[in-house]
């Protein structure tokens, strides 16, 4: 005969399967429940990694709940995502490596472009660049990757940054409207806008994509506490990235349909002009070049100031998940 101390053995390990399995299902519940914020800062064209996301539906095929939200301006970017308001940004390198020199929680896991996608176009006056001595330069604004990039550019040309005037003018719109107007002598713009200012009579001085030096573009920051602690959401979110940059660089029907979208474009050849100028300029597999990322950190220490991270910049980059990616043939899979 068994007895009852016998019998409820059997029972108190099935209640203790049963909570064990209610408690993963409720920690389950609980990360789902999470819904991860990517930011963008914009609708150029270079940075369409995001758009395929959200037009693909990339975080949906790879169950990461989240969604992408727009965040004008590289600083405020980085803002919103060391207050928690985002937890993924994708942005150029300048605003995460300047809040790295400070102290900043960050780190960069992906990067899509390591050239600068803009050209600089200018007053037909302007036919060489020692003409740009004394004129005005229009960018978005200062403190991103356009002020660099005409810093690197006038140091190439042997041309001081004092001997011009970089002056901040907002989007591209405005950029053109101050050239139509002769406000600004020569402006900074990528495709789509370099077709209008030719069909405006404005010639295309430099290329800044030929540049002997760049920067990283178009980067993926979070912060380093939510990558040690939730590692699994930065891989689903890489997945995404990774597939989406390979769709960028070689899915000519998507992308035009996607650039359509996200430019506001009716003009389908106008669409495929933009996509065939920057589809060779994205990075695949999308690594950070970190010569680039360490020059970047270097002018930008010279304008805050000094900056006791400088010297372990590279640690603001951690590839360990592509490094996976690439072992586990994730790469190779999408060509």
């Amino acid at each position: 005969m068994i007895s009852p101390l016998g019998a409820a053995q059997p029972m108190k390990f099935v209640w203790l399967i049963f909570f064990l399995l209610l408690s993963a299902d409720l920690l389950a519940q609980e990360k789902s429940a999470v819904k991860y914020a990517i930011s963008r800062g914009g609708s150029a064209a270079y940075e369409s990694p995001v758009s395929v996301i959200k037009e693909l539906r990339l975080l949906e095929k790879y169950k990461l709940n989240g969604e992408v939200v727009s965040v004008s301006g590289s600083s405020k970017q980085i803002e919103a995502l060391l207050d928690g308001r985002s937890h993924f940004s994708q942005t150029d390198s300048a605003a995460p490596v300047a809040a790295f020199l400070r102290g900043a929680d960050l780190v960069l896991v992906a990067g899509a472009l390591n050239k600068f996608p803009w050209s600089i176009a200018t007053q037909s006056s302007i036919h060489e660049p020692a003409d740009l001595i004394g004129k005005k330069i229009g960018i978005a604004n200062f403190g991103g990757q356009q002020e660099l990039s005409i810093w690197l550019i006038l140091k190439e040309w042997n041309i001081p940054a004092s001997a011009v005037h970089i002056v901040p003018s907002g989007d591209a719109v405005n950029r053109l409207v101050g050239l139509s107007t002769k406000a600004l002598d020569a402006a900074v713009l990528a495709p789509p806008d370099t077709f209008t200012a030719a069909k405006m009579g404005l010639p295309i001085l430099a290329n800044l994509a030929e540049m002997k030096t760049a920067l990283p573009l178009d980067v993926v920051a979070t912060r380093r506490s939510l990558f040690e602690k939730n590692r699994d959401a930065v891989k689903r979110l890489l997945r995404a990235f990774v597939e989406a940059v390979h769709v960028a660089k070689t899915n000519r029907s998507k992308m035009i349909a996607v650039l359509q979208k996200q430019l506001r474009e009716d003009d389908p050849i106008a669409a495929a002009g933009v996509y065939e100028y920057h589809a060779v300029q994205f990075s695949f597999p999308p690594r950070i070049d970190r010569e680039g990322l360490r020059l970047a950190a270097q002018l930008i220490a010279e304008k805050i100031g000094p900056a006791k991270h400088l010297s372990e910049i590279d640690r603001l980059v951690d590839e360990s998940i592509l490094d996976e990616f690439e072992k586990e043939g994730f790469f190779k899979s999408l060509r």
